[in-house]
This record gives C-alpha cells, sequence and structure tokens, in this order.
C-alpha cells in the first residue's frame, strides 16, 4: 500500500497543503525551519496517536495549541488526510483516511475520523469507518459488492474522544479495511537514528527482525542477517569495504557475560576493534546498509540529512541504494541539505519546501519550467540548487 497524497490543514507550518501524486521515493529540500522535519512529524504523529492516545501525541508536541498552526481561528481544527491504494476484492482502490482533531473545552478530542473508498466509477465515497467524538460505525462486509450501501452491515461501537477508533477497531479481523491500515500505519520507520544509541553492549533480547528508528538494537538486527540471511549481510559487507578505508568485516559477537556488540576488523590490524572505537561516519554507514537490507522493507522509510556523518562523494550511492529500496516496495521520503545527493534524484523525485507569511508552501521540481528544460538539457539538481534556481528555498 503505497500514499499517493497527503492532504494538511493547520497542522504547524502547514496551513493549507496538499501534496498528490507522490513517487516511490521522493527527497525534499529546503532551508532551515521551512518544514521538512514537520512535515515526516506527520507519519509520527499518526504512529503516536496509534500506540497511546491523539492526546498523549499532542503533549509530546507541546499540546494542541503548540500543533495548530499560529494565526487559526478560534474553533478551527487539525486535519491530515493521507490517500493510499489498497486492493479490495481484487482491484487496486484509492482508499482515504481522514482525521480530524479540534479543541473542547481545553481538551483535544477526534472531531471526525473516517476511513472511505469508492466502490463503482461514479457516486459519492463508501464509508466503511466514519467516527465522530467517539461514536461511530465501521462495516464488517464492505466486500460484499452485490449489496447496496444501505444493506451492508454497519456494527455501532464506541472509543475515547481521544483515541483513534483504527486503533481499536484495527485489531479485529471484521474490520478489514480498518485492520489493514493499522497493520500499515504500525509498520512505518521514521528514523531517529543516535548513533550513541547504536553503539556499545546489547541485550540479546527484543526487536531482531528490524531496525528500530533511534538504531540502539544495530547488533541484535546485524546478527539476525548474519544468521538467518547471509546473503545479504555478505553484501552488506561488500560495501561497507568499498565504502569505509579500511574495514575488512564486521561481526556481531556475543560477549562470554551474555552481551552483544560489533567488532570491526580493520585489514591492517590482527585484532578487531569495538564498535565504540570506529568512527560516527563507519557506523551510520553500517546502520543505513542493516536499514535498506531489510528483507522486508517498511511501507514507509523516512529518514532525514542521511549526509550527516557520511562522506559526500557517497550520497550517489546512498540514493541509488534508498531509491532500490522503494523499488524492492518501501516507499521512501528523505530530506537533504547534499547536492551531491540532490544529483543523483530525478526531477519527479524533488520537491522543496518554502515559507511565505510564517506558512510552508510545497513545489515540485517537474512542475517548474526552467528546472525542467536546465535537466532536459543535462544538468543535476544539485548543482541547479546551489545555483538559486529551486525559486524561493534560498533563506536570503
Amino acid at each position: 500500500m503505497r500514499i499517493e497524497s497527503i492532504r494538511l490543514r493547520n497542522y504547524k507550518a502547514f496551513r493549507d497543503v496538499h501534496l498528490t501524486d507522490l513517487p516511490g521515493f521522493l527527497v525534499v529540500v529546503g532551508a532551515n525551519g521551512t518544514g521538512k522535519t514537520t512535515l515526516f512529524d506527520v507519519f509520527g504523529f499518526l504512529h503516536d496517536s496509534l500506540t497511546g492516545t491523539v492526546r498523549q501525541a499532542l503533549d509530546k508536541r507541546g499540546r494542541f495549541r503548540e500543533v495548530i498552526s499560529r494565526g487559526a481561528m478560534e474553533g478551527e481544527t487539525i486535519l491530515i488526510e493521507l490517500q493510499y491504494r489498497m486492493e479490495i476484492t481484487g482491484t487496486n482502490r484509492l482508499v482515504t483516511y481522514s482525521l480530524e482533531i479540534a479543541e473542547e473545552d481545553g481538551q483535544p478530542v477526534v472531531r471526525r475520523e473516517t476511513l472511505r473508498y469508492k466502490r463503482g466509477r461514479h457516486g459519492k465515497p463508501f464509508h466503511f469507518l466514519d467516527f465522530s467524538n467517539g461514536q461511530g460505525y465501521a462495516v464488517t462486509n464492505e466486500e460484499d459488492f452485490q449489496r447496496e450501501d444501505e444493506e451492508l452491515t454497519r456494527e455501532e461501537q464506541r472509543v475515547a474522544s481521544d483515541s483513534l477508533a483504527i486503533k481499536g477497531l484495527g485489531q479485529l479481523e471484521r474490520f478489514k479495511a480498518a485492520n489493514a491500515f493499522r497493520a500499515l500505519m504500525e509498520s512505518w520507520h521514521v528514523s531517529d537514528f543516535h548513533i550513541s544509541a547504536a553503539r556499545g553492549r546489547k541485550e540479546v533480547v527484543g526487536n531482531q527482525e528490524h531496525l528500530t528508528p533511534t538504531g540502539d538494537n544495530l547488533p541484535l538486527v546485524a546478527r539476525y542477517l548474519f544468521e538467518h540471511h547471509p546473503e545479504r549481510f555478505a553484501a552488506i559487507l561488500r560495501t561497507m569495504t568499498e565504502r569505509v578505508p579500511g574495514v575488512a568485516s564486521v561481526e556481531p559477537r556475543l560477549t562470554e557475560d551474555g552481551y552483544l556488540t560489533l567488532r570491526f576488523q580493520d585489514g591492517s590490524f590482527k585484532t578487531p576493534f569495538l564498535d565504540r572505537y570506529v568512527s560516527d561516519g563507519t557506523i551510520k554507514m553500517f546502520a543505513y546498509l542493516v536499514l535498506l537490507n531489510d528483507p522486508a522493507p517498511h511501507p514507509l522509510l523516512c529518514v532525514e540529512e542521511p549526509e550527516n556523518q557520511l562522506y559526500p562523494k557517497l550520497m550517489v550511492e546512498l540514493a541509488e541504494e534508498f531509491r532500490a529500496y522503494s523499488d524492492r516496495g518501501g516507499q521512501v521520503m528523505v530530506s537533504t541539505h547534499s547536492p551531491d545527493f540532490l544529483n543523483a534524484v530525478e526531477l519527479e523525485e524533488v520537491c522543496w519546501l518554502v515559507k511565505r507569511d510564517g506558512c510552508t508552501q510545497v513545489r515540485r521540481a517537474r512542475d517548474d519550467a526552467q528546472l525542467a528544460a536546465c535537466v532536459a538539457e543535462g544538468d543535476q539538481l544539485g548543482y541547479l540548487w546551489k545555483q538559486g534556481l529551486f525559486d524561493g528555498v534560498d533563506p536570503a
């Protein structure tokens, strides 16, 4: 299931933005403070609302008044709307998830939450989940296309007014669409990688199949790949030896006291180094390779500024690996300040953010006639960005 459009209203700097026709690999550029982190935080907010409550997700971000756009009028709401493709009864259909959040008596409430799609070419979208202020219904026989809408089975439910209906109903098999979308949200990976968290000894327990957003289980995932997907681990090692001078191998090693750590072998020395003695860039490159060689790609992967701590000439290869990840089925969104990374990206894969009167606007490179003409003549986007041809992106 790939996200095709994002609509945001009153979410921080995004006063009213509708980003459509999203590619499998999207690169976002813009000056500091234009909203790149906020764009990715939308997915983090939805994930936090799913694992906790909307109130808790808002509190984490400074509460409702800090999340709703500055200048919003009294009574206005926050709207997040995603459209994605999903197979229903053998047909790939465009499904819309909409979440509207309001504040009542100083407390956040889910004003309305819906999942909808069109059952035919014409007519209004069909709602198979529709909740307002904690009350609503979900359809249990949504795939029965022989019935009229009024004959479908609507099961009335109640949830807390600050909770997502998708959270509870999505755990039940009889609500197929809600179940599928909840699974999609749970599988999103919004990277918050910390090199310090990835280093050091780790207990041999916890998630070992997928790298966590902070990377704190890196040795466990490395060992999982080493033992269960040796061909992928071998590919990671080949890439490491090509990109990091001196690194001959990386080994996840179980210590005598039962902890797991990474040992890096430098070809010039007989004794390997523990991960706490290798450079930040080496750790980060290894972590990215582990993430991008996941045997089961995340349906959505968001990474901010992957160029930090990495040698500029490695950006082209890294961009190609992100694109390859998306080709394997995982949608990828990356923000960057690196012209070298941007040089490896196609015109239709780039958008940039511009702030006007405190509000963020989104512009697509493919829609800019000058950029399109320059790229057609053989120019690369990173060089065009440095030359100031991305209109409005320069903070000066």
